[in-house]
């Protein structure tokens, strides 16, 4: 799968999920290196700690199969609940961080190659 076509449809997927919150504003960012990705994605409704830790379990799992995005990613787009859309994305990126800010909720989503050095990136390991 080419990268452009994974990139968006983990945007699409993550815009989804960020919809059914049916916010009154939405961002997203896009940044693109040679051997990966960040998207960060804000909107406008701060969810309790309870919610926000779901949301990280979900795009954090335990057992990651990056090998397998293309098969993740033909998946996405399909109706289903917002933890198994969610865990789609999960199990096709390197790290996810979750939080709310001070007008809402902002995920992000790294991305890379087997060469991916997350010491390169500021990610916060709790989040």
């Amino acid at each position: 799968m080419k990268r452009k076509e994974i990139l968006g449809r983990l945007i699409g997927e993550l815009t989804h999920f960020i919809l059914e919150g049916n916010p009154l504003r939405m961002v997203i960012s896009l940044h693109q290196e040679d051997d990966g990705a960040h998207i960060s994605i804000f909107d406008d409704k701060p969810r309790p700690e309870e919610e926000l830790q779901r949301i990280r379990e979900s795009l954090n799992p335990k057992a990651r199969r990056p090998e397998l995005a293309e098969y993740y990613g033909m998946m996405a787009g399909h109706d289903m609940a917002w933890d198994a859309r969610l865990k789609l994305i999960g199990w096709q990126i390197k790290h996810a961080s979750v939080g709310n800010t001070d007008s809402g909720v902002q995920i992000d989503l790294w991305l890379g190659s087997d060469a991916f050095n997350p010491a390169n990136f500021t990610i916060d390991r709790k989040a």
